[in-house]
């Protein structure tokens, strides 16, 4: 029997190699096609969100209308929908709620047995519905008009039969769905989305709702913590406030700065006023030019007029000092421009404020 003859290990590492480059060839090209249907999708919902803009009308002002007079006499909005357009409901309901306009969640179902409850006369309707033919939100429709309120419809048809029962109709109708096959609500729940964003914010506007209301409505978290505290609530105060005098030398003013634990300085004048700031890269910078610099005056290596911000500041606009100004400390002086503490911007994670 002849001697099965083995192929040579080179030629064994060639179609490896050839096999494995195939391999990355095809992934590649897969790459490429899923990136260029994730990029369909993203141009089809915008084209939706751009048609669903330029079929803004007089309607839109009527809902605005409507909606900001029923909140004038505390009443409320009431969302309804089904399904993908019920989804988009509940965040349109939390958007007008946080942002001063209570809202509540009606379920269709739920509705016909008990939960009708939560409609009250005066209150303004919003009606979910692409298609505006749901069964379950039509059923809803009579027990709905035995109370005195007004329905705003959000419809991509408006000749349907849920548009022929309503006060308003907004119209949402999407030139098509990002679905391939164009059935699965995309880009109408996409669109429908930023219509109930719009009718949010122009209602916040319209109502004269203030950063303060917002807060208010937003007590834990970040935004709260931003929007509610004032820099004397995060500042550095007392002994954890490193202060010298402008003719103290650098020397000691780094033992005030080491009994303080801060990576800064204020300076200030005969009159306990700000006239500068001194910090450790500073004298990093002054050490490398002036061997003798412990030994000079804080006047004469600090850096003068230093940013610093009022008390009664919010502490969201020393945030936002931080971070467009790219510096670790910041000074907090008093209306005579004494400098009575400091932020320390290593405190703000602690304090959740970035």
């Amino acid at each position: 029997m002849a001697a099965r003859r083995s192929t040579p290990l080179p030629v064994r590492r060639r179609e490896a190699d050839a096999t494995a480059a195939s391999v990355a060839g095809i992934a590649r090209r897969r790459g490429r096609w899923h990136l260029a249907r994730a990029r369909e999708v993203f141009d089809l919902e915008l084209a939706a969100v751009r048609a669903v803009r330029s079929q803004l009308d007089a309607a839109f002002e009527r809902a605005v209308e409507l909606t900001v007079e029923a909140l004038r006499q505390r009443r409320k909005i009431v969302v309804v929908g089904i399904g993908k357009s019920g989804l988009i409901g509940h965040k349109i309901a939390a958007t007008l709620s946080s942002t001063g306009s209570p809202a509540v969640v009606l379920n269709p179902l739920d509705a016909l047995h008990g939960d009708l409850g939560l409609v009250s006369d005066g209150d303004v309707v919003l009606a979910l519905s692409y298609s505006g033919e749901s069964e379950e939100l039509l059923n809803l429709l009579p027990a709905l008009k035995r109370f005195s309120v007004r329905i705003v419809a959000l419809t991509g048809h408006p000749k349907s039969t849920l548009a022929r029962h309503s006060d308003v109709v907004l119209n949402v109708r999407v030139p098509k769905e990002a679905c391939p096959f164009n059935l699965a609500p995309t880009a109408s729940t996409t669109a429908m989305l930023v219509l109930g964003d719009a009718l949010a914010m122009t209602v916040l506007r319209a109502r004269g709702f203030k950063r303060q209301d917002f807060a208010a409505r937003h007590p834990s978290g970040a935004i709260g913590r931003a929007l509610l505290l004032r820099v004397e609530d995060i500042m550095r105060t007392g002994d954890r406030n490193a202060v010298a005098p402008q003719t103290l030398s650098v020397k000691e003013a780094l033992l005030v700065m080491t009994r303080a634990k801060a990576g800064s300085v204020s300076v200030v004048d005969q009159r306990g006023k700000l006239v500068g700031v001194f910090t450790d890269g500073d004298l990093r910078r002054h050490m490398a030019a002036d061997e003798g610099v412990l030994a000079r005056p804080l006047k004469e290596v600090m850096t003068p007029r230093p940013i610093c911000i009022r008390t009664g500041a919010l502490a969201v606009e020393a945030l936002k000092v931080f971070n467009e100004r790219n510096i670790d400390d910041l000074i907090v002086i008093n209306p005579r421009r004494e400098p009575v503490g400091l932020v320390d911007s290593q405190d703000l994670p602690r304090l959740k404020m970035m």
